[in-house]
C-alpha cells in the first residue's frame, strides 16, 4: 500500500494536550465505584504490552484493575520497550506460552500503541494461543509516519520506518481471533485513523473514547470498554454495545481506516 499523503501526525496543539493523561489517572482512582459494576471475570490470563518508550510499570493500573475484576492480568516483563530488537520476538512468545501453559486457557492480549502490534503478530501466528486481541491506540494502519514517533522509533530500534513497509501491508491483514481497535481522535501522539479496522471482518470492531494517548491505560472510559470485552464467553464474542446511556460516552465509530481519511472538515481537539 502506498503511503497515505492525506494523514499527518496529530497537530502540536493535541500534542501539547498528552498532558492530560496526568488528569486522566486521577480520574480512574475517582471512577473506581462505577468501574467496579463492570462484570466480573472468568479468571483468565491477560497479557499486557506497554507502548514504545514504556515499561510494565505504565501498565500497572490497567492490570490492578484487571486483577481486582477477576483475571490475571501481567506485564510482558521485557524491560522498556524500544522496538523490534533482537530477541524480543522469541522471548514475547515464550511469555505467551507459559500463560497459556500455565493456565490451560487462551490468553486475551492488550497491547498499547507499539505494543498493539505486537500484540497483533502474536496472535496472527499463534491463534490457537490467544482469545482475543484489544489494542489502544495502535498504529496499524494507512501509515507508518502520521505520528510523532516515528523519528524517535528509528534513533532507539536501529531501523527505519521505510524499511518497514512491507510490515505495515502484513499488520493491517485480517486477524484469526476478535478483535477490538480502541481509538480517540484526541490522540496527540499517532493520527487516529491509523489505529482503525475494517468493521466489514469478521469478529472485529473499532471503539472511540475520548482519551489521550498517554492516558489509554488509565483512563476510566477505556477501562470500562476493556472490561466488557475480556468478559465476553469464550466462543461467543459480540461487538460492543452502545445502546442506552454508553451513547453519550462511546460515539458511533468509524466503520474502516478508507471512511476515516475522507474531507469531513478539520478536527481542531477532543470532543
Amino acid at each position: 500500500m502506498a503511503q497515505s499523503p492525506q494523514l499527518k501526525p496529530p497537530s502540536r496543539a493535541l500534542l501539547a494536550l498528552e498532558g492530560r493523561a496526568v488528569l486522566e489517572l486521577g480520574w480512574f482512582w475517582q471512577s473506581l465505584p462505577i468501574l467496579r459494576l463492570a462484570k466480573r471475570g472468568d479468571g483468565h490470563p491477560v497479557l499486557v504490552l506497554p507502548g514504545f518508550t514504556a515499561s510494565d510499570a505504565s501498565t500497572a493500573a490497567l492490570r490492578w484493575y484487571l486483577n481486582e475484576r477477576g483475571y490475571a492480568a501481567f506485564g510482558w516483563n521485557l524491560g522498556r520497550n524500544l522496538g523490534l530488537r533482537a530477541g524480543i520476538e522469541p522471548r514475547m512468545l515464550r511469555r505467551l506460552r507459559n500463560l497459556h501453559w500455565r493456565y490451560g486457557r487462551k490468553v486475551s492480549l492488550i497491547g498499547w500503541s507499539l505494543g498493539g502490534i505486537y500484540a497483533r503478530e502474536l496472535a496472527r501466528q499463534h491463534p490457537e494461543q490467544v482469545r482475543q486481541v484489544i489494542t489502544l491506540g495502535t498504529p496499524f494502519n494507512l501509515s507508518n509516519k502520521a505520528n510523532h514517533a516515528w523519528r524517535l522509533y528509528e534513533r532507539l530500534s536501529g531501523e527505519t520506518v521505510d524499511s518497514q513497509q512491507h510490515l505495515l501491508e502484513l499488520l493491517r491483514a485480517p486477524l484469526p481471533v476478535p478483535t477490538t481497535a480502541v481509538y480517540s481522535r484526541s490522540d496527540g501522539v499517532v493520527a487516529w485513523q491509523t489505529c482503525l479496522e475494517d468493521e466489514g471482518r469478521k469478529q472485529t470492531e473499532n471503539i472511540e473514547v475520548p482519551s489521550s494517548h498517554c492516558g489509554f491505560g488509565h483512563n476510566p472510559v477505556v477501562l470500562y470498554v476493556i472490561a466488557d470485552r475480556l468478559a465476553q464467553p469464550e466462543g461467543d464474542w459480540q461487538p460492543f454495545d452502545r445502546r442506552g446511556l454508553r451513547r453519550l460516552v462511546y460515539p458511533k465509530a468509524a466503520s474502516s481506516p478508507q471512511e476515516a481519511v475522507r474531507p469531513r472538515g478539520r478536527y481542531h481537539g477532543p470532543h
